[in-house]
């Protein structure tokens, strides 16, 4: 049943009564087209959206910023109702048992998406974040960066090297997988399968899953957990090391422990989120730079910016663009009500360039600030992970510029064919 927030957001659509943001207005932004609403399922997606799904969110915010689509999930595009939801997590909640199960049964993918800190509530996340958290703590962090530093100079050597490279291949995505590697101590010749994994595992998410997309990522899952089963046997022989597997094998709280199926899942979500969205920061930011010279120059210019540039990346080209909330009790937005049970998908993509919080949202400013982004979420379940992918794109891209001054594209970037998580499947640069 569509309800009656598909009635209002029609209404709204027909009559072109635009919602008034409250904050900052835009300049140059292009007028939200109505027509982009009417065709709009996220179960359909074209390849135009791909490519640019701003334009769908600018339009989607204006005339039906609470749109009940068609499978009756309502989308989400303001930046304030995004925040208000992230906030209220006892009203919408991150556990995922009751949508998972129809979609992947009883399955590796099941277990594993249900037991994941980002899929998790209180008390269960409390604990897990708490745990993970302290193997994240600020000084572990701030220990990485001599050796990311030397990972980092050791690929541009190659780089430079090779000329014309790919910078999701040759660089971006080896970065976090290395570091990730570091944090669970993994050894370097084991380390190949592990972006394949994630990818696999990921893949699930995306909207149009079909039955190699769901065999790729039950694989995924088995073959994951069986290389963990061997490195925590190992670690539990020797609780003398600093990695992050050994801090979650030693870790209590008020008597709770984690169990080692516990433990594997926290470390593939560890992978799954360090992985693909910090490869995704790093290619997204490189080519929004790239693409416009004037803001490549002030970077270059004033280096010091790097920081807030990062935070510019984060907010103009979001890694992670999607999430999900289910709401445990009747939920309000605009005098509409919403039923216990209903899940709302949070456009994180489309919150970041709302022109109510930001002003010129589709412009690149690497000295934006303040720079409210949603990219890392908000409330408990804020990204643990947050200051590791910062670092690392700061050290990344900083370094980059520095290194190769001349540094252009060469040929046309791909977009991975993906709405949850946006990135490049190619973009191939020379010095």
């Amino acid at each position: 049943m569509a309800g009656p927030g598909f009635d209002t957001a029609l209404n709204r659509l027909l009559d072109l009564e635009p919602v008034k943001p409250s904050g900052p207005q835009s300049t140059g932004m292009a007028i939200p087209d109505p027509d982009l609403v009417a065709s709009f399922n996220p179960r359909q997606l074209s390849s135009a959206f791909y490519d640019n799904p701003y334009p769908t969110y600018h339009a989607l915010r204006q005339h039906a910023p609470l749109y009940r689509c068609p499978d009756d999930t309502v989308f989400v595009t303001r930046h304030a109702d995004l925040n208000r939801i992230y906030r209220d997590p006892k009203t919408f909640s991150s556990a995922k048992e009751a949508q998972f199960k129809p979609l992947f049964g009883d399955s590796p993918l099941y277990h594993h998406h249900t037991t994941s800190l980002v899929f998790s509530d209180p008390p269960l996340h409390t604990s897990v974040r708490k745990a993970i958290g302290d193997a994240l703590a600020p000084r572990v962090v701030a220990a990485m960066e001599p050796a990311l530093v030397s990972l980092v100079d050791g690929l541009l050597d190659n780089i430079a090297e090779l000329r014309s490279f790919d910078m999701m291949d040759d660089f971006a995505s080896v970065i976090p997988i290395e570091v990730i590697g570091n944090l669970l101590n993994v050894a370097r010749e084991d380390r190949g399968p592990l972006r394949a994994w994630s990818a696999a595992i990921l893949g699930a998410l995306e909207f149009g899953l079909d039955a190699k997309m769901l065999d790729d990522g039950n694989r995924a899952v088995i073959e994951f957990v069986d290389f963990l089963s061997g490195l925590i046997a190992e670690r539990r022989a020797h609780l003398d090391g600093d990695d992050i597997i050994t801090r979650l094998l030693k870790w209590e709280s008020d008597d709770f422990r984690l169990s080692d199926h516990q433990i594997y899942h926290q470390c593939i979500f560890l992978l799954n989120a360090g992985h693909e969205t910090t490869t995704n920061l790093i290619g997204n930011g490189v080519c929004a730079l790239l693409q416009r010279p004037d803001q490549l120059q002030r970077l270059r210019d004033q280096p010091e910016l790097i920081g807030s540039a990062v935070e510019e990346f984060l907010r103009f080209e979001a890694p992670v663009q999607l999430g999900n909330r289910i709401t445990t009790k009747p939920a309000t937005f605009d005098g509409i009500e919403y039923a216990t049970g209903t899940t709302f998908t949070l456009a994180i993509g489309a919150a970041n360039r709302d022109p109510a919080v930001f002003d010129r949202p589709d412009e690149l400013d690497v000295s934006r600030a303040p720079n409210p982004h949603l990219a890392f979420g908000g409330g408990i379940h804020a990204c643990a992970g947050m200051a590791v992918a910062r670092l690392e794109a700061k050290v990344a891209i900083g370094r980059l510029l520095q290194r190769f001054p001349t540094l252009q594209q060469d040929g046309t970037p791909i977009r991975a064919r993906r709405a949850r998580f946006r990135g490049f499947e190619s973009l191939p640069l020379r010095i």
